[in-house]
């Protein structure tokens, strides 16, 4: 789990971005101004920020200016602005990433979540005890006591993403938008499928179901 701070003045839009990155495990503390988001970033001192441009009290760029004088936590820009001096003007204060709106939520979840990884912060040992199995997730490989057992990429996939969000409920929807994106036709009973086959090849009694929800791992690594 990260701490995002979301600095959006826009109230609607700053709670469905917190409402989304909630449901995908992760704290989100929100900022409507910028004097707001500079003192929410000294106090909280967030894993990310998603940051507006166009600010009351602040400007989005005075904002980042006032992060990047003690920290180097990766920054998103948000902002209806789309000219090229605003772009760059935003990477020459150090920015990570860019995104105008209108977005698709989806679409910066993932952009969330690929700087997260960049820095670390969604990072997951190479190798994983389940019980007598151990899973590596570089090599893409399991075995237990009597050598390997057969897991499709896929199937490695669906378990790291559980992993990343151990002891958190993951809907199929969720799921199929993390594993196989908003434009695949995957209809949400291949989760299924696929968590039955994880279950029985690994023996994962704590990767559970929460009726009406979805699916999470128990597990205490």
């Amino acid at each position: 789990m990260a701490t995002l701070l979301i600095v959006e003045d826009d109230f609607k839009t700053n709670e469905a971005i917190c409402e989304y990155m909630k449901s995908a495990g992760h704290k989100a503390i929100p900022a409507y101004d910028g004097a707001q988001a500079v003192r929410h970033f000294r106090e909280e001192k967030p894993d990310l920020v998603v940051l507006d441009i166009m600010l009351p009290k602040m400007t989005g760029l005075a904002v980042l200016h006032e992060i990047r004088r003690t920290s180097f936590a990766p920054v998103l820009m948000l902002t209806a602005i789309e000219d090229e001096y605003t772009q760059v003007k935003s990477f020459d204060e150090q920015a990570d990433d860019y995104i105008t709106k209108p977005f698709s939520m989806v679409l910066l979840g993932k952009r969330i979540m690929a700087l997260l990884r960049r820095s670390g912060q969604s990072a997951i040992p190479e190798t994983m005890a389940f019980g007598d199995v151990t899973v590596d997730f570089s090599g893409y490989t399991a075995r237990d006591e009597e050598g390997i057992i057969e897991l499709t990429p896929k199937e490695i996939d669906l378990l790291r993403l559980f992993v990343e969000h151990k002891g958190l409920v993951l809907t199929r929807n969720q799921i199929l938008d993390e594993l196989w994106g908003d434009d695949n036709p995957i209809i949400d009973r291949t989760v299924d499928t696929y968590i039955k086959n994880l279950r029985k090849k690994l023996r994962l009694g704590c990767l559970v179901t929460v009726k009406g929800i979805g699916y999470k791992l128990e597990v205490d690594q």
